[in-house]
């Protein structure tokens, strides 16, 4: 269970605001195998600061903190991180920001659900507050915690979705597709109108005797198009 570290409770929340138990010195957390130093030195990242490092972060999650927790650089930190025979101080480095991760989100879930001080404002004036829940955040993770229920499917092709909104999208793209002699005869009769108007403009002569008549009898032809 996290306890706020501040003395008004209402204040606490900021999830960087909590600050988790640090593992005992059973906790299999704190198992693992050092980096042992073949020449330690006065500023050497002992065995003993490597588990401090680790049981902190895995009360805060947050690496800087872990680091200055024992005094430490992040440079030097990643440093002994990365070097041959430091397996074990890895693993758990990873270990414990999972933990501190976990945390983090259980800190989110509760604000969630239980809400944050909300302010109630009426008038230009300060009425109270109220707890407001977040369902944005909740459904991100529920999302997150239950993709199977919550998330967004993997649909492929196959999958009985996919199939279905693919049958849709070909039945719109068939009746969007227009009928082949209906498509001809809009060719035809916009080729037609095209060549009334040139015949109108002078630029060929009238081909027949229907071609003449329609002109003679409307002299507008050509302005449709």
């Amino acid at each position: 269970m996290t306890q706020p570290t501040r003395k008004i409770a209402r204040q606490a929340t900021s999830a960087v605001a909590y600050v988790a138990p640090a593992p005992e010195d059973d906790d299999p957390l704190l198992a693992f195998d050092p980096y042992l130093h073949t020449a330690p030195r006065r500023n050497s990242i002992t065995p003993n600061l490597q588990r401090r490092f680790v049981a902190t972060l895995a009360a805060t999650g947050i690496v800087t903190q872990a680091a200055r927790s024992i005094g430490k650089s992040m440079e030097a930190l990643y440093k002994l991180r990365a070097r041959p025979g430091a397996e074990g101080f890895a693993g758990a480095w990873d270990a414990a920001l999972e933990r501190g991760v976990q945390r983090l989100e259980d800190c989110a879930l509760e604000r969630a659900l239980k809400g944050t001080p909300t302010p109630i404002v009426s008038a230009g004036k300060l009425l109270g507050t109220w707890d407001k829940p977040d369902n944005t955040l909740l459904r991100f993770l529920l999302q997150h915690r239950l993709p199977a229920r919550y998330g967004v499917q993997d649909v492929k092709p196959g999958h009985p979705l996919y199939e279905s909104i693919r049958a849709e999208v070909l039945a719109e793209i068939e009746a969007a597709r227009p009928d082949e002699d209906e498509l001809i005869e809009g060719i035809n009769a916009k080729l037609s109108l095209m060549r009334n108007r040139m015949i109108i403009a002078g630029e060929i002569e009238p081909a027949t005797e229907e071609e003449r008549r329609l002109i003679a009898e409307d002299d507008t032809v050509g302005d449709d198009i």
